[in-house]
Parts: structure tokens; sequence; C-alpha cells
């Protein structure tokens, strides 16, 4: 006797295998190398709506077939010449496309030391052939239910963290706008207000210095006059990336503080320390020799920066660190511009 098995769809994941099964259908693959038993049991699933049956007689392809039909139950014979049963349970149970299909072996005895085995290897019921057609049919739908349920879940669960994960994502990216300075990249000065006010209460905590370094683009209204303010927002975005490249270490903070003017916040550092970073952007931003006719030093764009370092004291209000650097740019701004100073009695 010849069965003629339905033709065979392959399926690219295991979710497309599924998405046209709804929750009482069962796909059946039958691996036995006995012609009538196939046919038997085919003619017992025959009468059965949205059960989808398979059949492969030969136990070489038994798990190419499954791999490629991705059945929600298979019925494996225990044994079959060449092989034995067992190790196609193992072999189902090794490939990542079929390890979760529920298996029910068949077999002529009715052993405990053989249901034994057949569970250890990964079986997930055991049925002695031919068995009765409606415990056959109860249990085929009992299997393909509880292995939809599990796709089904896991379909869940995937969802689930993808949804999640584009949610950090966009909270992350609304946090990186909601703190960035849209034209230079650098922090805002919310987010500057925010970090400067966190660093001063932890070096309060730890009594560490805590150092401060105010940037001002000079002349810069002239050049705007002069260059238009596209040139302008140029020389700015060039200025910010001198400034975050100087703010190096993980702590360290490089801020647009407004209009022309940003800021350094340089946790555990001393005055001197501050100054050879200071004085590393000034040289830096001469270098590049920006054209500025304007300019009351040379003939291209320099920058003015003021710094200060202290230690904070709990009588102390973190506005006096930005105060003290803020009148040492002022004075670099007095002194001809193009300058570092930091504020003397501050460290």
């Amino acid at each position: 006797m010849t069965i003629t098995p339905r033709p065979s769809v392959p399926v690219a994941h295991v979710a497309g295998a599924e998405s046209s099964l709804n929750d009482s259908s069962a796909m059946v693959l039958l691996v036995d190398d006995q012609a009538m038993v196939g046919e038997a049991i085919r003619r017992a699933l025959a009468g059965e709506a949205n059960i989808d049956f398979h059949y492969c007689s030969s136990p070489e392809d038994a798990l190419r077939v499954a791999e490629t039909t991705r059945p929600t139950v298979i019925l494996q014979d225990l044994v079959m010449p060449g092989t034995d049963g067992l190790s196609l349970v193992r072999q189902y149970r090794a490939s990542p496309l079929t390890r979760d299909i529920p298996i029910i072996v068949l077999s002529t005895k009715e052993e405990s030391t053989i249901k034994r085995e057949a569970f250890a290897a990964g079986a997930n019921d055991y049925l002695v052939k031919l068995p009765d057609p409606i415990e056959l049919i109860a249990r085929i739908r009992y299997h393909s239910r509880s292995y939809m349920n599990l796709l089904q879940r896991d379909e869940a669960y995937r969802a689930l963290r993808e949804s999640q994960q584009q949610l950090l994502e966009t909270n992350l990216e609304l946090q990186r706008l909601t703190h960035s300075d849209g034209l230079t990249g650098l922090a805002n000065r919310r987010y500057f207000d925010e970090y400067f006010s966190a660093e001063w209460r932890r070096a309060l905590r730890e009594q560490r210095e805590l150092a401060l370094v105010m940037i001002d683009v000079d002349n810069f209204k002239i050049y705007n006059d002069t260059y238009g303010h596209i040139a302008g927002d140029d020389v700015l975005r060039r200025v910010a990336t001198t400034i975050a490249d100087a703010a190096s270490r993980p702590a360290d903070l490089a801020a647009r503080f407004g209009g022309e003017e940003f800021v350094i916040v340089l946790p555990n550092t001393s005055a001197s320390g501050a100054a050879v970073i200071a004085e590393k952007v000034r040289a830096q931003i001469d270098a590049m020799a920006i054209a500025h006719i304007g300019a009351s030093n040379g003939h291209h764009v320099t920058i003015s920066l003021g710094g200060a370092s202290l230690v904070p004291r709990t009588h102390m209000a973190s506005t006096s660190l930005i105060e003290s650097a803020d009148l040492a740019l002022y004075r670099a701004k007095q002194l001809g511009k193009n300058r570092v100073e930091m504020q003397p009695g501050a460290s």
C-alpha cells in the first residue's frame, strides 16, 4: 500500500509556520516505516477538521521533513530500520527548529522501562499503536494547543522585548534632545544646571575640589555682523567641538552656557589643572586662525577663558564657583582677550 503525502510548504521561520493555524488547528507529522500504520492514522484523522497530516517513512529524512513542515505534533515510531525512534527524538530536541515541538512516541509495547527511556530522550507522550482514534485525536489536539500557546507566548515576549527596546531607545533620544544644545551638540544650560548642582553636592560630601572654566568667543557680535549668522554658527560649532574634546574624562562636562559663552565642569580638579585645560583650548582655537577682521587682537577668532576651583563648604552657595569663574573671565576680557585667567584665592 502506498500513501501520497500532502505537499509540504517550506517555512522561513517559526512564527510564519503557525500564522495560518488557529488555536484548534494541528499539523501532524507521522514518522513510521510501516505504510499500513501511516494509512491507518491518516484515516483516523481524515474526518477531523483543521488537522493537517504529513507522513514520512524514512528515518533518514525524518529530521529534514520535520524542519521543513514544522508540525505542531510529531508522531514518532519507536522501532525503525537502521535507527531507533529515541535517536530521532534526540535529534529533534537538538535542532533549533524542532526542539520545542511535542513528540508522541508510538510503540508496540506497554512497558515502564521503555516509557522512561522515551521521556528521558525528550518525548512528551507515549501511546501503544495503533491507538484508539478518539484518544489519539484528543492527545494530538492537546499537545498541539500547548505548543501553539508556547509559540504565542514566545512571540508575545519577543514583541514585548522589542517594544521595550524601542521605548528605551526613544527615551534615550528624547533625553539626549532634552539635554543637548541644538546648534553645538554640547549639553544645554538646563542640563548644565542639573549636572553642576549634582557635582557640587558630591564635592561637598567627599570634600574634593571642583573646578569650572567659563569661555567666551571674543568680539562675536562683530563677527556675526561682518560675516553673517551662518558663519557665526559655524564658529560656535568649531569652538564647541574643541571644548568637548578637552572635557575628556567621563565626569567632565562641556556645555553651552548661552549665546557665545561656554562652560566646562571639571570634578576633582585643581586650579592649576583647570588652567592647563583652559590654555589648551585657547591655543587650539587660536591655531585655527579663523579669519575675523573685526578682532581686537590680531585678525582671527580668539576666545577668553576664566577659571576657578574650590572645595565646597556647607556655608557656600554653588553659585559662588560660577561667580568666581565669571570674574576671572571678565578679567581676561579686560586684560586684552585671547587669554586664560584663574580667580585667585578660589582654590
